[in-house]
């Protein structure tokens, strides 16, 4: 079986100090296969905050994955949002939307931010045609038989939490990962935990959301999920700290 923890949202200059010396214990002490970084590292991408969240996944000391967040993206300095977006990832750069190979699991990347969007918000996501078209050549080169995760950091859908993504594109971009082969889609971006089966080209792809590690708590306490793989059985369990665990369905929300 393989076990991968799928964390989102940690905010380093607003991150629960407590809360990571939760996760850091668990993974010290249960050793899972891979850790899933679904974006939102940092608070405002300030350098400072991009060297503590380095230092803190060099130090979990197992193959990890990293997606950027829109709070990765430079808030005030416009000139670094547009033309150097993703120039403070440097001490980041190995992690940085790596794919993952794992005993018959592959994670596959796809960036869902934007330096510039025809709206107001532009901490909502949004998937260009470049990467989708960048995701898929990923897929169909995933060996045959494996399942295949794709990690991204906005939900491509709605997941019925109290935050929304109105990921634009998203939908589209579903769809066509899903006549692709993909599995499952992890994300983050709305602080709260879901999984959702969810019928798409004549098949079932699992919507999952992973909680935060952040002090920017909505409906559920600091989380991040467990996601067991066995054959191609996916389990999902929200790790809730100071809470019992919960198996995630479409039934089930942690509060």
């Amino acid at each position: 079986m393989i076990r991968l923890f799928h964390v989102s949202d940690v905010h380093f200059g607003s991150e629960d100090r407590t809360a990571l010396a939760w996760f850091d214990a668990l993974v010290r002490d249960e050793v899972p296969d891979a850790v899933i970084m679904t974006g939102d590292l940092t608070m405002r991408a300030r350098s400072r905050e991009f060297t503590a969240a380095a230092k803190w996944l060099e130090s979990l000391g197992r193959p990890v994955t990293v997606e950027v967040g829109n709070h990765d993206l430079p808030y005030f300095n416009l000139f670094a949002r547009f033309f150097t977006p993703y120039g403070r990832y440097l001490a980041l750069e190995r992690m940085i939307e790596r794919p993952l190979d794992i005993h018959g699991v592959s994670v596959v990347p796809l960036r869902t931010t934007a330096r510039f969007q025809w709206r107001l918000n532009w901490s909502k996501g949004h998937v260009s045609a470049r990467e989708l078209q960048k995701a898929l050549a990923l897929v169909e080169a995933v060996p045959a038989g494996s399942v295949v995760l794709l990690a991204c950091h906005h939900p491509l859908i709605e997941g019925g939490t109290l935050a929304n993504a109105r990921t634009r594109g998203g939908r589209r971009a579903l769809a066509a990962l899903a006549t692709a082969g993909i599995d499952a889609v992890l994300s983050g971006h709305v602080h709260d935990p879901f999984d959702i089966p969810h019928q798409v080209g004549g098949r079932t792809v699992r919507l999952i959301g992973a909680g935060t590690l952040s002090s920017r708590t909505r409906a559920s306490r600091p989380s991040f999920n467990e996601v067991r793989i066995d054959g191609r059985e996916i389990e999902v369990i929200a790790r809730v700290m100071d809470g019992p665990d919960v198996e995630l369905t479409a039934e089930t929300a942690v509060t």
